[in-house]
């Protein structure tokens, strides 16, 4: 989990997909306009992977993220491209940052709005999926600036003692997951 590499595989110039709240799609704009002042709601993804340990595999954002940069959160998250299934958006993005595959598996859909000091906002319609991962992943330094795997009792620990690292986002998925849908996450975590 060591090797890195350095590949542009995304920018502010890019077109999101404009959703409503049922997750209808209303138009596209680019990335950069999604992310001002309050946020213009558009579909997204996040993905959580897990080893065969049961250990979540976290990712700390890119310092050159205008959002959010050297955060922790869950193993993968972005957007997909306009034609582009929720599915194969992800799997996509997984070789884009992780140059990893897995079968994922979605779990539920939420929408959230989440500001960054002055720089802007998230507000996305989000599709949570969850994965088991068997290969080694490889970082792409422009998207990750670093990996790291940790048990689900850690993460709760770490969560209670330094919420501030995590992003909203992370923070809002991983307690809906544990709340609503904890036989979903023992499957992945094997705690019964």
């Amino acid at each position: 989990m060591t090797e890195t590499t350095a590949r542009i595989v995304s920018s502010e110039e890019e077109s999101l997909i404009l959703v409503d709240m049922n997750d209808n799609e209303t138009g596209v704009l680019s990335k950069a306009e999604c992310h001002d002042g309050e946020g213009v709601l558009h579909r997204a993804f996040s993905v959580f992977l897990f080893n065969p340990d049961g250990e979540l595999l976290l990712q700390q954002r890119a310092s050159g993220k205008r959002l959010w940069p050297l955060f922790w959160s869950n193993t993968c998250c972005s957007h997909p491209r306009q034609g582009e299934s929720i599915e194969i958006a992800a799997v996509r993005r997984l070789q884009d940052e992780l140059q990893a595959s897995a079968a994922l598996e979605f779990v539920y859909k939420f929408s959230y709005r989440a500001n960054f000091e002055d720089l802007g906002s998230e507000h996305e319609l989000c599709h949570v999926l969850l994965g088991s991962l068997d290969d080694t992943v490889t970082a792409n330094t422009t998207e990750v600036e670093a990996l790291r795997f940790v048990s689900a009792h850690k993460l709760e620990e770490e969560l209670r003692a330094n919420a501030e690292q995590f992003t909203p986002w992370f923070k809002m998925e991983w307690q809906r997951l544990n709340d609503e849908f904890p036989d979903v996450v023992a499957r992945y975590t094997n705690r019964r």
